[in-house]
């Protein structure tokens, strides 16, 4: 029995000290997101912009996306609205031409996913006689604000090559599952994405709400063709110099999943991408941070491990809730040692950082970007960690399936005009 607690608490105090340094590596870092430097800069709008809204299947909400598209406070000239058509077989099409965008119809049983469908559409802008400077890309699903351009127009004369806006919930008291993500979501834009920008790190493109620069994409070439093409993109990005801005204030809202197991899978679909991903860029990013002295791609390099990081916190959990068992039963009979009792202080204190973080630094953050509701906090912030709790399963089923590239679709049924949520903020 000895040998067995002995060799639990060696494998304790490695999962304990490896969580507790990358939590607070973490924790750190959004320390910088809970203030926003001033910016009183203003740019005459000049770029031109190719807006893309890739769709599949997306009848119940493409025509109010590209309504909010049509209500964009930018020179009409300097903008068109591009909807990828992708393999539909419903009347996204039709109810896309119907609202004024211009739509491109691709048809692949072969390269399936939003990725492929991109790069389908970047040849297509490359080639057309009138050029942009830029393109934004957007889901079916989302709204965009009315000043969404004219940041990011912003962010492109400063001298940014790609930016990232600030992603919202369209739906955040739709359900507790919806709730849970718009909480991780404005979490991640002010405590993550704001505080790196704030200390001259970069973004994390998120798959929406994104602008880069048409001579980078050239340069580059596209070729994110994964599961997570954003996080990919990203990689290639830090790998070539390039760092990812931040556009707090162009707003695009998304539509969360109601249920589970929507929510599950589509995560799933995340972990794997996750997983694929730093597979193949974890080392390239480390060995540019070692030789190029950089720690924006050290970062970027910590991030892509986020499926090994979760079911490290999960597995950690397990085990300090079965010492915790096992240091009572130890108590009871009075044979603790202080090894014992060191690692009960210090599975104390995690728990209580864990506390504090989720019950108070959560909520004070979503307020601060006057997000938090009475039934945001009563109703999913109480709830939230049994969100975070279900990631360390879908981590690790992703890292195992990381090989499995079949693209699912996310089914998108919340229609809302852009107006209603204006309001509200």
């Amino acid at each position: 029995m000895n040998i067995v607690n002995s060799i639990m608490h060696v494998i304790l105090r490695v999962f304990t000290y490896t969580v507790l340094i990358i939590a607070m590596y973490y924790l750190l870092i959004s320390f910088f997101g809970l203030y926003r430097k001033k910016d009183s800069k203003k740019f005459n709008p000049e770029k031109k912009f190719a807006i893309i809204v890739a769709a599949h299947n997306e009848e119940a909400v493409i025509g109010e996306m590209v309504d909010s598209l049509n209500r964009l406070d930018y020179p009409k000239e300097l903008y068109d609205i591009y909807v990828i058509s992708d393999n539909s077989n419903d009347s996204t099409t039709m109810k896309a031409k119907e609202k004024g965008a211009i739509v491109y119809e691709r048809k692949s049983k072969d390269k399936r996913g939003k990725g492929y469908a991109l790069e389908w559409m970047f040849d297509k802008i490359f080639k057309m006689e009138k050029k942009y400077d830029a393109v934004i890309i957007f889901d079916a699903d989302n709204l965009a604000s009315k000043n969404f351009l004219n940041e990011m127009n912003k962010k492109l004369c400063e001298g940014y090559k790609v930016v990232q806006g600030y992603l919202d919930s369209k739906n955040p008291v739709d359900s507790w599952i919806t709730g849970s993500y718009s909480i991780a979501f404005w979490s991640t834009d002010r405590m993550i994405q704001l505080a790196k920008a704030n200390i001259g790190l970069s973004a994390q493109l998120g798959g929406t709400g994104l602008c880069i620069d048409v001579d980078v994409l050239k340069k580059l070439g596209w070729g994110a063709t994964c599961l997570t093409e954003d996080l990919e993109f990203t990689c290639k990005l830090i790998l070539n110099g390039y760092k990812v801005g931040w556009a707090h204030d162009a707003i695009v809202y998304d539509e969360k999943p109601l249920k589970l197991k929507q929510s599950w899978n589509q995560r799933k679909r995340w972990m794997q991408g996750f997983a694929d991903v730093y597979s193949r860029y974890f080392f390239k990013l480390m060995k540019r941070a070692v030789l190029k002295r950089s720690f924006t791609a050290f970062d970027c390099a910590i991030y892509t491990i986020q499926p090994i990081i979760t079911v490290l916190f999960g597995v950690a959990g397990i085990l300090s809730f079965s010492q915790l068992l096992s240091q009572i039963s130890d108590f009871i009979y009075k044979i603790n040692s202080i090894g014992l009792y060191m690692d009960f202080n210090l599975l104390k204190i995690c728990a209580a950082i864990v506390a504090v973080a989720q019950y108070i630094y959560t909520p004070l953050v979503i307020f601060i970007d006057k997000k938090l509701s009475l039934k945001i906090l009563l109703c999913y912030v109480i709830f939230y960690p049994i969100y975070l709790l279900t990631w360390a399963p879908i981590a690790l089923i992703g890292i195992i399936n990381k090989n499995d590239k079949k693209w699912s679709h996310t089914a998108h049924t919340r229609s809302m005009d852009i107006s209603e949520l204006e309001k509200v903020n």
